[in-house]
């Protein structure tokens, strides 16, 4: 997980980089929502391909990679909806992980819940 984090460390670095060298962005709120896409778009592009090369479709990759934003997205709408600042900011976005992450427990093959609607599992190697 920390090689994993290392190296989407780098791939969104760079793409933030070319972003802001081609837009000619002068400070982080200027064209921050066109950022955010692209920054979407490049992570989403480096996990199909990778998910693709390990054995998963396109379509069943794009899906997976769809379906766990929802570890972060709820959490984060809903500190949106209410205004919330400070600690309240936080809150909401850790819940919502806590309880996603809370949903192999349930789950009769310990999948997260992203995973199951995807139709996805993933699989230990040693």
């Amino acid at each position: 997980m920390l090689y994993e984090g290392v190296l989407l460390f780098g791939i969104v670095f760079i793409a933030g980089w070319l972003f802001s060298t081609l837009t000619q962005q002068k400070n982080a709120m200027y064209l921050r929502q066109p950022l955010e896409v692209w920054l979407f778009l490049v992570v989403g592009i480096y996990y199909i391909w990778c998910w693709t090369h390990g054995g998963l479709t396109p379509w069943r990759a794009l899906l997976r990679y769809l379906l766990a934003w929802l570890w972060f997205v709820p959490g984060l709408a809903i500190a949106k909806l209410i205004d919330a600042s400070g600690w309240m900011l936080v809150l909401p976005p850790l819940l919502n992980f806590l309880v996603w992450a809370a949903t192999a427990l349930f789950d009769k093959d310990r999948q997260f819940l992203h995973d199951r609607l995807a139709g996805t599992r993933l699989v230990a190697t040693r």
